[in-house]
């Protein structure tokens, strides 16, 4: 069953975020994720929740998911995303 990363995240250090941009996609697609969504800007249709940017990310499975957020030569890479912005990341599985 397919498995999602939903990325909510605002920016606060553009220059330094670049290089999480750059290089991110390669362990993306180590584990076998593809982008459906990349860092758009989303239209609020109801509620109150007003994310900046938003990314999603599926994955064959929920375990080639935790696998890519857990790969130690993506650590530092992640570890940019933490210092330049503030985001929130949620998984969840597809529908069969």
């Amino acid at each position: 069953m397919n498995a999602y990363l939903i990325l909510d995240f605002t920016i606060h250090d553009f220059e330094s975020f670049k290089e999480y941009i750059q290089k991110i996609p390669k362990f993306i697609e180590k584990h076998l994720g593809r982008y459906i969504v990349r860092g758009e800007e989303p239209t609020v249709m109801e509620g109150d929740w007003n994310p900046e940017r938003v990314v999603v990310i599926e994955f064959p499975s929920r375990e080639n998911a935790k696998a890519f957020l857990k790969d130690p030569e993506a650590q530092s890479l992640f570890a940019i995303r933490h210092k330049t912005t503030t985001s929130k990341l949620v998984l969840v599985d597809g529908c069969l």
